[in-house]
């Protein structure tokens, strides 16, 4: 059996919360208590070799983010994570009553090489804050989402900033027999749009268990074999658990008949592998991955018209895809193209 060695996206944090000796300046402990003296303004309490500090401001889960076009590029924006320095996002807090605190930072991780030790704060909503943001430093909070959709795949330094940090199994469940595989839909997918299934593990619950009960709760559909395929972070989820683990699997029907849970799927139909092929022909993902980059740069700018990133999956025709799958992001896309281009492990 062949085995995966390439990573999915928005895997390899740049940011290594590895465990430093207690008098690393960049462990946990020491960098706390310089923050604490960073932030009290104690500059004789500074520790020496004392790391700079960096924070990035959530409003509800998003992120604030900034849009930037390359020279050499000049055809799409692309985004970045904004990290503001720790004394200036004290002095634009403190301007809007927001008292920033040790106790007010979480610690997200440092890079050595930099010597930079990097801190998460959520903000309430603040419409004067945001207004300094956007005035100040061309920033915005945006949903990560659309940042998950707006970003180049191919760009290592964008996808390092997508990185930052429950777990969730997704299957491609397969009909060996009639060379076919199962997808669904949910109500809030973009029109013709099909993907795995997927679902939360429970508590005491393996992952093969957690495949075969969420196949058979969503679409009435048994499953025997279980094969691993891969994993991936996916930081998309609710604000209580905002980056989750996507552990994935190819999943081998052993019933047919499909009985689709209306709470959890809009619908869910067998497809071949001829039409999942054609899908994934279709399907301009890089021309969908620009206009949602484009997206992003007009929200930063303060455009407040949005445009449906369905657009984006036109055929090369000029007609509307009859049917796609989700883009190169997503663990979903290689799970099925690596059933429609080649028949997956047996086990």
């Amino acid at each position: 059996m062949a085995i995966n060695l390439n990573s999915h996206l928005f895997a390899g944090n740049p940011l290594r919360s590895k465990t430093p000796k207690l008098h690393d300046p960049l462990s946990l402990s020491s960098s706390f208590e310089s923050l604490k003296s960073h932030l009290h303004q104690n500059p004789e309490t500074h520790p020496p070799n004392s790391p700079f500090f960096k924070v990035l401001l959530f409003k509800k889960g998003r992120p604030l983010v900034s849009s930037f076009i390359e020279e050499e590029d000049g055809v799409a924006p692309s985004w970045h994570l904004g990290w503001i320095d720790l004394a200036d996002c004290k002095t634009i807090l403190g301007k809007h009553g927001v008292q920033l605190t040790e106790s007010s930072l979480v610690y997200l991780g440092s890079r050595a090489e930099e010597h930079v030790v990097y801190w998460a704060m959520d903000v309430v909503e603040n419409g004067e804050l945001v207004t300094e943001l956007s005035n100040r430093k061309q920033l915005c909070f945006v949903e990560l989402r659309t940042l998950m959709m707006a970003t180049d795949w191919t760009d290592s330094w964008v996808m390092g900033d997508l990185a930052i940090a429950g777990h969730v199994v997704i299957m491609l469940v397969i009909d060996r027999e009639n060379n076919r595989v199962l997808l669904g839909r949910q109500s809030r997918f973009l029109p013709r749009m099909w993907s795995c299934l997927a679902g939360f593990i429970e508590p005491g619950e393996s992952l093969e268990e957690a495949v075969r009960r969420e196949a058979y709760e969503e679409t009435g559909i048994e499953v025997g074999e279980v094969v691993y395929h891969s994993s991936q972070p996916w930081p998309v989820g609710p604000n209580s658990l905002p980056c989750q683990l996507m552990v994935g699997f190819f999943a081998c029907a052993k019933s047919l008949e499909i009985n689709v849970d209306k709470e959890e799927l809009e619908d869910a139909r067998w497809h071949s592998r001829e039409d999942v092929r054609k899908a994934l022909r279709f399907a301009e993902y890089k021309k969908a991955q620009r206009l949602a980059a484009a997206k992003v740069d007009q929200m930063i700018k303060g455009v407040k018209e949005r445009r449906s990133s369905s657009a984006g999956y036109l055929a090369k025709s000029g007609e509307l895809a009859p049917m796609f799958v989700p883009g190169p992001f997503a663990i979903a896309h290689h799970l099925i193209s690596a059933w429609a281009n080649q028949d997956p492990p047996t086990g």
